[in-house]
């Protein structure tokens, strides 16, 4: 017996010891995932997912592709790789037009490794599909809530003839009493119109009496009209609040508020010519011929992206450029009136005028529009109020010609920007 209960002993420690080693095994994994997942977001979504091919290939079935080693050493310096010769790396580099992928040297093996962890995960989970046993559970409750719906439907229909049949007797009843004194509401009808009529003749006729009275009437409605039609008039051609729907949904508040692009980024001409410009799509694509906002649409190319690509004719799959592209049709927000002159390299650089203080605060609007009113007082009261930035070399011209005017130098109208092609021609 007590042989049989050593043993017994040694086989349940042994057992223990077996689980332990499960359950740690079966931790580690899961943490292996977790880690994975988090480093996957943060470092290949940009260019990769798990089922779809994105920038680059779609990473399901990589472990069977290539074994661990080779995936280490791709994934810290894929150069290096294919710098060796190897030809697996060099099919690749081809197949996707020589795009060049992020070498990621910071990463540690056992770091990589749980990348491949969750991708294999991933893989399991899109693989797996619904089980047989949840499929039955589905049906069951599916047929419980089905006969639930077909006895409440039943309940409701009772309940609704119940309530046509009391409210037809309702009404049947309410005929008949009308019926029975159709006269009498008629005469009371009668009497009250008139006795509505009298007051109203009575009040009339006191009014017209008054003469100061009607005087004053007469005066706060001319007044009241000349004012709605001085506003009426002011506000003519004056558009502030106007948020036109545009055909890409570009967010200000991502691109100079989040990522803190400067505005002259893409409206370079605010510096150098009288309108800031809109950017080409070009512009666009620096960032987008790899910014795709993936990790946002579940792997698929943003929608507004897409648009930016379609208007370019260009394959993100081939990373190519088609012979058939077409303008964006930005509507327009800011429009002066043609006898305005407006010059924005005159208050940009000149000036040191902030885009704020004209478009307001961009960088926090999601879709833009226009913030001032662009009127002419709006713009003297400005010119009035701000003071004058004489620190640079526009106004040092103008001091130059000056004291060479006291001086009784010769001074001439192109010497002071009078040859300048904006002086005459808008």
């Amino acid at each position: 017996m007590r042989n049989i209960s050593s043993v017994l002993g040694k086989l349940a420690k042994t057992m223990s010891v077996g689980m332990m080693l499960l359950f740690a095994v079966t931790m580690s994994h899961a943490q292996d995932v977790k880690e994975g997942q988090t480093l996957f977001k943060s470092k290949c979504t940009t260019c990769h997912s798990v089922t779809k091919k994105v920038v680059g290939p779609a990473l399901a079935g990589m472990s069977e592709r290539h074994d661990e080693e080779w995936l280490l050493k791709w994934i810290k310096n894929s150069q290096a790789v294919i710098a060796s010769g190897d030809p697996t790396a060099n099919a690749l580099f081809e197949e996707y037009n020589k795009l060049v992928m992020t070498s990621f040297t910071d990463l540690s093996d056992d770091q990589i490794k749980s990348i491949i962890a969750y991708v294999k995960d991933e893989e399991a989970k899109a693989a797996a599909g619904p089980a047989d046993g949840g499929a039955d559970a589905t049906a069951a409750k599916s047929d419980d809530a089905n006969t639930f719906m077909i006895v409440g439907l039943i309940a409701i229909v009772a309940l609704a003839i119940v309530v046509i049949v009391v409210l037809n007797r309702v009404i049947r009843t309410l005929e008949k009493v009308i019926a029975n004194n159709q006269a009498a509401i008629e005469a009371a009808q009668a009497r009250n119109e008139a006795v509505e009529e009298a007051r109203f003749a009575k009040f009339a006729k006191a009014f017209l009496k008054n003469k100061k009275l009607v005087g004053f009437v007469v005066l706060m409605l001319v007044a009241f009209l000349a004012v709605l039609g001085w506003n009426t008039l002011w506000n003519v051609g004056v558009h502030q609040g106007y948020e036109p729907v545009q055909p890409i949904k570009f967010s200000h508040q991502i691109h100079a508020g989040v990522n803190q692009i400067e505005c002259q980024y893409c409206h370079g001409g605010a510096f150098k010519s009288k309108n800031a410009s809109i950017p080409s799509a070009n512009v666009c694509m620096n960032c987008h011929n790899t910014v795709t906002a993936s990790d946002h649409y579940d792997g698929e190319l943003s929608p507004e992206i897409a648009k930016i690509y379609k208007a370019l004719d260009y394959n993100p799959d081939t990373r190519q450029y088609g012979n058939n592209p077409k303008p964006i049709q930005w509507v327009r927000i800011h429009n002066l009136p043609d006898f305005a002159y407006f010059n924005h390299s005159q208050h940009v650089v000149v000036a040191g005028v902030e885009c704020q203080t004209c478009h307001g605060p961009v960088e926090t609007m999601e879709e833009i529009y226009q913030y001032s009113p662009l009127t002419m007082k709006w713009c003297v009261d400005c010119h009035r109020n701000t003071e004058v930035n004489s620190d640079n070399a526009y106004y040092d011209q103008l001091i130059e010609a000056h004291e060479k005017l006291k001086k009784g130098e010769k001074m001439t109208a192109a010497m002071i920007g009078g040859l300048e092609c904006g002086k005459c021609h808008y």
